[in-house]
């Protein structure tokens, strides 16, 4: 999205990660997605890192600066710490029975759906213009309202679901979830 955003033309490769191309392992020995090469051959392999880099060569709408680094860098921090991990159990709590389901759901809504809900409700920590971190962790809120989207959709999240929403409905999300 920040490459789409910045206008940056780039080309997507599909990869499946049990016959990774020998292409990838030759810029990316990890082999680890996403990565992409930059016409002086530097090798960007994390999604911030892309992100912050697309940014920087332009950012018409000002997501660097949309919000307090501190704020965003909290954001992202806790998505990836915390959240992530969560997810991944969630989507998948058939590989951790040692919760259930609904336990598993439970831990991301405290530990990050309930406040990004606050957080969208007082409009403390995301800015009312899409910051980096709005991008960063779309994709993985996404994720979790799709692993039930009638539960998520019958929960009392007006904030996050509305934030959602916007981004789902936004002319640059169509443009590059393009099959």
């Amino acid at each position: 999205m920040a490459l789409g955003s910045a206008g940056i033309a780039y080309e997507t490769v599909e990869v499946s990660l049990r016959a990774k191309p020998p292409e990838l392992l030759a810029i990316s020995p990890k082999g680890t997605v996403p990565v992409m090469q930059l016409p002086d051959g530097t090798v960007l392999e994390q999604s911030l890192d892309i992100m912050r880099w697309a940014l920087a060569q332009n950012d018409p709408e000002g997501s660097l600066t949309a919000d307090s680094e501190a704020a965003m860098n909290y954001w992202i921090a806790l998505c990836d710490s915390t959240f992530k991990p969560l997810l991944d159990r969630y989507k998948y709590a058939n590989r951790h029975p040692e919760l259930t389901l609904e336990q598993h759901r439970t831990n991301a809504m405290s530990a990050f759906i309930l406040p990004l809900e606050n957080a969208l409700q007082a409009k403390r920590s995301m800015a009312c213009r899409a910051s980096l971190a709005d991008a960063a962790i779309f994709p993985f809120v996404r994720q979790f309202a799709a692993v039930n989207q009638a539960w998520f959709d019958a929960e009392a999240l007006p904030a996050v679901q509305a934030w959602l929403a916007h981004w789902l409905s936004s002319d640059l999300f169509a443009a590059i979830m393009k099959k």
